[in-house]
């Protein structure tokens, strides 16, 4: 039996075993602008978290050996986005992320990280899927017999494969000061860190991801927004900003917003509820 364990949808706590929701614990946010504007949710609840992911689940194979691995942009700009660019323009060779039924993953091709990274949550875990191993190929998951999440461990596996140019995604400040360290390590050696899923995380923390990052999405966290307003080299977005951290993420999230044009201010735009 596999098991997947996700934050998902105001950071609510998911079980999907052998292809069903089993468990939806309470979310800790009421409302997100994303889902409102795509999926017409107008309140995150038990409801309408179970009927989402198992839209997932029907759609694109979320969890299950059905999984489509590929997919074009989904947002004009996101996270997972920005990274496909990088990599369609040669500015990175390799992203480390996480996908469901394989765990890290060392991924070059740009519609594999928008269909992985474009399409799902923070997951906490997840069981190995034989045919989403197949897909992605063993030599790209740092494991693939227990499809381990590991970005510090994928990101040295990436090194030692000869990447010299890695996006890596990570969700605490103390992986992010570790990749710091192990970019030191290595010469001639760059790794770019995105900080993804930081709704509930505590204003040091949001310090401590300023410090180490290069591009840090704001999801419902309070502590980020106010941050990212003093300090970050560039905002991009309202509803769900995205900001850059460093010069280098300044430079990522300017390539990305040329390539589609710009974005479009939005007037009185909606916040995720409660911001915490």
């Amino acid at each position: 039996m596999d098991e997947h364990i996700i934050e998902a949808m105001g950071k609510s706590k998911i079980v999907v075993k052998d292809g069903k929701v089993i468990k939806i614990g309470k979310p800790i946010i009421d409302y997100c602008p994303l889902f409102h504007k795509y999926r017409g949710i107008e309140k995150l609840d038990s409801e309408s978290i179970r009927e989402n992911i198992e839209f997932r689940i029907n759609d694109f194979g979320m969890c299950s050996p059905d999984r489509n691995l590929k997919m074009k942009d989904f947002l004009s700009f996101g996270i997972s986005e920005t990274i496909s660019t990088l990599l369609e323009d040669k500015i990175i060779d390799c992203a480390v992320i996480v996908c469901d039924g394989a765990g890290t993953v060392l991924i070059n091709d740009p519609e594999i990280v928008q269909g992985v990274g474009g399409r799902i949550s923070g997951f906490l875990s997840t069981s190995p899927i034989l045919e989403i191993i197949d897909s992605i190929g063993k030599n790209n998951i740092l494991n693939p017999e227990k499809a381990e999440i590991n970005q510090i461990e994928g990101t040295k596996k990436a090194i030692n494969l000869g990447f010299k140019n890695i996006a890596v995604t990570i969700t605490s400040p103390l992986d992010a000061a570790k990749l710091r360290s192990i970019e030191k390590s290595f010469k001639n050696t760059h790794i770019h860190i995105f900080a993804v899923h930081v709704t509930g995380v505590s204003p040091e923390e949001a310090q401590e991801l300023f410090k180490y990052a290069d591009v840090i999405t704001a999801c419902a966290s309070k502590p980020i927004r106010e941050i990212g307003d003093k300090k970050a080299f560039l905002k991009a977005g309202q509803s769900i900003p995205i900001f850059a951290a460093s010069e280098k993420g300044k430079e990522f999230l300017l390539r990305r917003i040329n390539k589609i044009g710009g974005l479009k201010d939005k007037k009185e735009a909606k916040v995720p509820k409660p911001l915490i």
